[in-house]
C-alpha cells in the first residue's frame, strides 16, 4: 500500500472560512475524507502546521519512509530556503501544490522557493490540486 502525507501550511486551517471567492467554502478536513474515499488503496497522511519548523520537522519525519509528500507550504513557497533544503534533504519526491494558480495573482506569489527541489508543481486547480499529486504518485 502506497503511503502519502500531505502537508499544509500556514493559513490553510482555515480553509472553508478563508478567502471562499479564491479558496472555495470547502474545509480541507471534508475534502480529505473525500480523497481517502477515492483513493482506499493508498494511506493518506494528513499535516498542518502554521510554523515553518513543524514543517520541516514533519518532512525530515516522513522523508524516508513515505512514497511521496504533497507540499502546500502557502506563503512559505515564497520565502523559505530552510523547506527547499529539508526537501532536498530527503528521499522522498515531494509534488508542490497550490489551490490557487499564484502566477495570476500577486507578483510576491510568482517566486517559489520550493520548486526547484521538487519532482513537480501543481497549482490553480482549486482542491483538485491534490487529487492530481496523488495520481501523479500512483
Amino acid at each position: 500500500m502506497k503511503k502519502i502525507q500531505i502537508i499544509n501550511g500556514p493559513n490553510l486551517n482555515l480553509l472553508g472560512k478563508r478567502e471562499p471567492a479564491v479558496y472555495g467554502n470547502t474545509s480541507f478536513e471534508a475534502y480529505l475524507n473525500e480523497l481517502r474515499r477515492l483513493y482506499s488503496q493508498c494511506e493518506i497522511a494528513y499535516f498542518q502546521s502554521n510554523i515553518e519548523g513543524e514543517l520541516i520537522d514533519k518532512i525530515h519525519e516522513v522523508g524516508f519512509e513515505f512514497d511521496g509528500i504533497i507540499l502546500n507550504a502557502g506563503a512559505y513557497t515564497h520565502t523559505s530556503i530552510a523547506l527547499h533544503d529539508a526537501i532536498k534533504a530527503v528521499k522522498t519526491p515531494v509534488i508542490e501544490v497550490h489551490i490557487s494558480n499564484v502566477h495570476a495573482r500577486e507578483s510576491f506569489r510568482h517566486i517559489s522557493f520550493l520548486s526547484p527541489a521538487c519532482k513537480g508543481v501543481i497549482l490553480g486547480f482549486g482542491m483538485d490540486s491534490y487529487r492530481l499529486a496523488v495520481e501523479a504518485f500512483l
